[in-house]
């Protein structure tokens, strides 16, 4: 079998698919994308072309090292972005030509489900208590939301007092009948984050995310010999190797690597396997499509330390189109009491709507996250 063609579609509400087509008839879909710059993952998915084309899409782990290795510069966002939805459709095209799911590739399931969580409150948290009571009448116990809008430097005790009081208001309404993570966004800087932990305590909410930005991970292991609240962050961090910095370091408790942005199932399996050889906890981010949550899907079942998989059904992010829109097996999708089980399908276990995801990408947006300041006029970290 051989590669002979990648076609990419940038689609709404903010994704892009990646089809790879070989000449046996068979083709995988990936989901390579950076929200907001999905036009630059796009050309680098394209540059890579010249390497993927004539080869034999089976040999994965040589083509996504040749990707990796051979280019000289290598990593960052956009670069491994793009490896990742290639990495994906390749793993997708080996479980249909074999017959099987990606997971009995990558040795079998370790659990029958997986715990799922919904985001509730947007970027600016607001009606949280109402969206997690609504989402609770569909079987949801678990949440995420945004601990706090922008947050300067040195803030004042009335900020803090601000995030601390969305909190408390969940705790008062709903108690222990929900868990929530709270993620900081990167909005929170060093000076910020020690205060603002203690405060949060109480709450107990089930980790704290970016507490502060992957650029700042020195200040990991200080914050969590403060804090009883566990820590998780990975979003933006892109290899194994940037992940063992952190890991060697500590303070982490919960690694989140995305699958469409750090290296794909190849690399993400790798990452799950070196958290568990720390005690650490793993969580794929995921705010995006279907074919990237298939793929995170088929890395949870696989990896004995996968303990909570976001996904973006309902997402304040999805506007024109939801997860499911473009996907033919929906019912495969189905959460249930707040798990999901194994998609059954080989491959990735997602059929995309090809005729749909086509039409949709003749008019796609390019979405941009919003550009926030300070009050002083500097720019605040969305």
């Amino acid at each position: 079998m051989k590669i002979t063609r990648l076609q990419t579609f940038r689609v709404a509400p903010r994704w892009m698919f990646l089809k790879i087509e070989t000449d046996e008839g068979i083709s995988g879909w990936g989901e390579p994308v950076i929200e907001g710059r999905a036009r630059t993952v796009e050309a680098a998915v394209h540059e890579f072309a010249e390497t993927l084309v004539g080869r034999d899409p089976a040999d994965i782990n040589d083509l996504w090292q040749t990707m990796y290795r051979s280019h000289f510069y290598r990593g960052g966002a956009i670069l491994m972005s793009a490896i990742a939805g290639i990495d994906q459709a390749l793993w997708d095209i080996k479980g249909k030509a074999l017959g099987v799911p990606v997971y009995q590739l990558l040795g079998g399931k370790v659990r029958d489900r997986m715990k799922v969580y919904s985001w509730v409150g947007g970027d600016r948290p607001a009606d949280i208590v109402e969206h997690m009571q609504r989402l609770m009448e569909g079987g949801f116990d678990t949440f995420k939301l945004n601990g706090t809008e922008e947050m300067a430097m040195l803030d004042s005790p009335r900020a803090v007092d601000a995030a601390v009081a969305k909190i408390a208001a969940v705790h008062e309404a709903l108690g222990n009948q929900v868990s929530f993570g709270l993620d900081f966004h990167g909005r929170v800087a060093a000076p910020m984050a020690k205060r603002l932990l203690k405060e949060l305590e109480p709450f107990k909410p089930l980790f704290v995310e970016e507490p502060v930005l992957a650029e700042q991970a020195e200040h990991y292991p200080r914050l969590a010999a403060a804090t009883s609240i566990p820590l998780a962050a990975g979003e933006r961090m892109y290899s194994r190797f940037e992940f063992k910095r952190v890991l060697q370091e500590g303070g982490i408790a919960i690694l989140q690597p995305d699958l469409s942005h750090a290296g794909g199932i190849t690399e993400c399996h790798k990452i799950a396997a070196m958290a568990e050889a720390y005690d650490v906890a793993f969580a794929p981010h995921c705010p995006l499509g279907p074919i990237a949550l298939a793929a995170c899907l088929q890395v949870d079942f696989t990896a004995w330390n996968a303990v909570l998989q976001e996904q973006s059904m309902g997402i304040h992010y999805n506007r024109d189109a939801e997860l499911l829109d473009y996907v033919i097996n929906k019912d495969d999708f189905r959460i249930e009491g707040g798990y999901m089980r194994a998609l059954p399908l080989p491959g990735l276990g997602v059929e995309i709507d090809e005729e749909r995801v086509v039409h949709a990408s003749r008019e796609a947006p390019d979405w941009h996250n919003p550009v926030w300041r300070h009050g002083d006029g500097s720019v605040a970290e969305w």
